[in-house]
């Protein structure tokens, strides 16, 4: 099945400004996909709650992806990518 991501534009910004290829976070969403499948593979995902109810953290390094994930579309939406610190103030 194929899954379309879509990045919010504070996301879309902080790839641009910190030169990340977008590929990298397509096979961080793909290790998280396998994750929700009952696959063993290594990823440090979270689900979220309060103010970012429905959201999952995907963690690589210090950067933190906040990514909606709606199985019914096949589809995820990643609100947020950012350091550490700025990640969960938005």
């Amino acid at each position: 099945m194929t899954w379309l991501v879509n990045f919010s534009a504070q996301a879309e910004k902080f790839l641009k400004q910190q030169r990340i290829p977008k590929d990298i976070i397509y096979r961080l969403i793909q290790k998280a996909l396998m994750k929700f499948r009952g696959e063993r593979i290594n990823i440090n995902l979270k689900k979220l709650g309060g103010v970012w109810e429905g959201f999952y953290r995907i963690r690589k390094g210090k950067v933190r992806i906040m990514a909606e994930f709606n199985f019914d579309n096949a589809s995820v939406y990643i609100e947020v990518i950012d350091w550490r610190g700025n990640a969960y103030k938005s």
